[in-house]
């Protein structure tokens, strides 16, 4: 019998709230491990795919077509007030609330829903955070900062979308973890870990540490091409499942995607696939006939894929010399000493910027001036290696690039 269960049921992008509730009953009632974790927590935290400026919320056929949409929040929330006795809170960080132009509160775009049913929303920018360790020591990174409510917590829901990703070639339950880690002052801006190589693998980190309870993806409208700016596509589907790897595999799948498949292969055209990743460290899985999966809908739902924003050659370039970068300063760190406490742009060997925040205040297309070809590695100077960031996964890369290229 499998360890992994997900269902996805139809359900018509037009539905009534009644609808969309009795048809996410249905998609998650047969995941009895993950209710018997629910009922016996005392804090459930969830995290739903909402944050964004209020005058850029795009809508399909009546529906959010780049976040949640309100009625599949209401529905995930009735079941869990239905169904629980525990405190519930909502985590999240907007990226968008830091510049004055928008409040926190203005950027949650589900808040509404959250009151109806009494939930409070943490601001995870914001004290109280711990230091989590990944376990079994990262694939990525040894360790990560998150809001106190994401590991401090009974049980984690992750409601998102489904959507390509142009960087990831999908964002679905598990790419919704990357909107935990805080930003600065307290934590690492984005772009430290939204890096080529890098991201999947911290991914994979976050869905070990953080490891939901409950994933749900909201499939009644979604978006092809990328996360933000993309093409709308109605899909009458809801999925539910009781493991992040195994519920992001079926909803690829019914994208019309491989699980399995690995950049440069579409959609994984930038990067490689973190369900891939996970799968093959043995965290949950992405073979499908390793999941209890039963659907009532057959892919692909919609036509969906990932932007192409740059050459494949462009691509290879950048991931062999972000591995080339890594390593050297694996090799030569005794040079980057006076650089203790900063973060610096590492390029063909020579630091092309460095700065005690970890903003970057231009594109790394700018800073790269001329040699477009060549990237530029993000790293924090600690002495200490606090974060553990483990080098040999460069060091793979590079000898995958090589045998491929041989």
């Amino acid at each position: 019998m499998s360890r992994y269960h997900v269902r996805a049921v139809h359900c018509d992008h037009r539905a009534n709230d009644e609808e969309i509730y009795e048809a996410l009953r249905q998609a998650t009632l047969p995941l009895t491990e993950a209710w018997r974790k629910l009922q016996r927590a005392q804090r459930i935290t969830i995290k739903l795919n909402q944050a964004w400026e209020p005058h850029r919320l795009v809508t399909l056929g009546g529906r959010l077509q780049e976040l949640v949409d309100y009625s599949v929040a209401r529905a995930t929330l009735r079941l869990l007030r239905e169904n629980t006795t525990a405190e519930i809170v909502c985590v999240e960080i907007a990226t968008m609330a830091r510049d004055g132009k928008h409040s926190f509160d203005e950027t949650m775009t589900l808040l509404p829903v959250l009151r109806e049913f009494d939930v409070p929303i943490i601001n995870g920018n914001e004290p109280p955070h711990v230091v989590a360790q990944v376990p079994g020591g990262g694939a990525m990174f040894r360790q990560y900062l998150l809001p106190a409510a994401v590991v401090d917590t009974d049980a984690f829901v992750s409601v998102q979308k489904m959507k390509n990703h142009y960087f990831m070639g999908v964002t679905l339950c598990l790419k919704n973890l990357f909107g935990l880690p805080p930003l600065p002052p307290h934590g690492r801006a984005r772009t430290y870990f939204h890096h080529l190589v890098r991201l999947p693998y911290v991914l994979a980190d976050l869905g070990q540490i953080i490891n939901p309870t409950l994933n749900i993806i909201d499939a009644l409208v979604g978006q092809s091409c990328r996360e933000w700016g993309g093409e709308g596509r109605i899909t009458n589907t809801l999925i539910a499942g009781d493991h992040v790897i195994a519920t992001d595999a079926c909803g690829a799948y019914l994208m019309g995607h491989d699980p399995l498949g690995d950049w440069p292969a579409p959609p994984f055209r930038r990067d490689r696939n973190a369900l891939r990743i996970a799968h093959e460290m043995g965290f949950g899985t992405a073979d499908l006939s390793q999941i209890d999966f039963q659907s009532q809908v057959t892919p692909p739902l919609a036509a969906f894929d990932s932007d192409q924003t740059d050459s494949p050659e462009m691509v290879s370039s950048w991931h062999r010399s972000m591995c080339e970068q890594a390593l050297y300063y694996r090799d030569h760190r005794e040079q980057f000493a006076q650089y203790a406490g900063e973060y610096i742009l590492l390029q063909n060997g020579q630091v092309v910027w460095h700065s005690e925040d970890s903003e970057l205040q231009y594109s790394r297309r700018i800073l790269a001036g001329e040699r477009k070809m060549d990237a530029l590695w993000f790293k924090y100077i600690d002495p200490e290696e606090a974060e553990g960031e483990h080098l040999e996964v460069y060091e793979r890369t590079l000898a995958r690039l090589q045998a491929r290229d041989a």
